[in-house]
């Protein structure tokens, strides 16, 4: 498997809908997002699930109640301490079937005490990306929607996988808008 290049990701996004919208880069006075040397910093849409206790509900990946998050739209959002929000990405992607995407965060979140998880886009997977974004703070933190929040690195295999997310009918396949947790037609 070898990281894919900046030049593979612009062909691929131009030619084959791999991100869209595609942005070569943007930073000033935003957090930067946009294609970089080895990877593609996507960005934070204006609408988030802001978790909380005030409804007292359980998390439960089986039965997950509404009555645990708050929904929020706006052009930042803010998480409170020791807590955390999802939220999807502003780009629609479309992996191929031989590349696997990975994702870290950026390291002005990261400086910031603000933690995003996201598990690996798999072969074939297509959809707006939902991720966990954590504050690891005592304190408030503040999100900054459509600019940069991660960024994704591009792997790809040596051939084209036996299976795919696709061929599997993954549960979170062609996701639009912040998809909560399912358990049936798990494909692992």
């Amino acid at each position: 498997m070898s990281i894919k290049s900046d030049k593979w990701i612009r062909r691929m996004a131009r030619e084959h809908g791999m991100i869209e919208p595609f942005c070569e880069h943007t930073g000033g006075d935003k957090i930067s997002y946009g294609l970089s040397s080895y990877g593609y910093d996507f960005r934070v849409a204006d609408e988030y699930k802001i978790f909380t206790n005030i409804n007292n509900a359980l998390v439960d990946p089986k039965k997950f109640e509404n009555g645990s998050f708050i929904d929020f739209k706006g052009d930042h959002c803010i998480i409170p301490p020791n807590s955390f929000a999802l939220a999807r990405t502003v780009e629609y992607f479309r992996i191929p079937r031989d590349v696997l995407a990975i994702c870290v965060g950026k390291s002005t979140y990261a400086r910031c005490g603000i933690i995003i998880n996201v598990t690996p886009l798999e072969p074939e997977w297509e959809g707006h990306l939902v991720v966990e974004i954590s504050n690891t703070t005592p304190l408030p933190s503040k999100i900054y929607s459509n600019e940069g929040l991660g960024q994704l690195l591009f792997y790809g295999g040596d051939e084209a996988c036996e299976t795919s997310y696709a061929d599997r009918k993954g549960k979170y396949q062609k996701q639009q808008g912040i998809v909560l947790p399912r358990v049936e037609n798990d494909i692992r």
